[in-house]
């Protein structure tokens, strides 16, 4: 069943401010490139391994937005990642309570990891809104 542009945004536990700070940070972290292998004649005061710099939370960018998502209350953490999952086509608008309802029943202790381990994290969430009848995160 096609969805009307005439229906209400729906309803969420989360503010879209804070939806908002976490896509922007997402994108921030998203764009972060790290080489595979450093080059020996770069920084010398560099880290040797790049992975280890995000292992141990040393880049700023996921540790804030690791932050922002382990701020949040479980209601809206609930809806993010019920949101992600709309964005990424599990689940369509009509389907919003029932992605609600696996996310609260699946909700792991460290959501951050399983959120940040979703290489386009802000896209999901970008398209999770505008699913559900909400502006883009540029269309304030």
């Amino acid at each position: 069943m096609a969805e009307s542009d005439d229906d209400p945004p729906v309803e969420l536990n989360i503010s879209v401010d804070k939806i908002r700070d976490i896509v922007l940070m997402a994108r921030e972290f998203d764009l972060a490139e790290f080489p595979d292998d450093p080059d020996p004649g770069s920084d010398p005061d560099a880290p040797a391994d790049p992975e280890t710099t995000l292992d141990d939370g040393e880049d700023p960018t996921e540790a804030e937005l690791r932050e922002m998502i382990d701020d949040l209350n479980e209601d809206e953490l609930i809806d993010l990642i019920a949101l992600t999952w709309v964005g990424r086509g599990d689940f369509g608008r009509a389907e919003w309570q029932e992605a609600r309802d696996l996310a609260r029943e699946r909700q792991e202790k460290k959501a951050s990891d399983y959120l940040l381990g979703m290489p386009t994290l802000s896209d999901y969430v970008e398209e999770g809104l505008a699913t559900l009848g909400h502006t883009g995160v540029d269309e304030e």
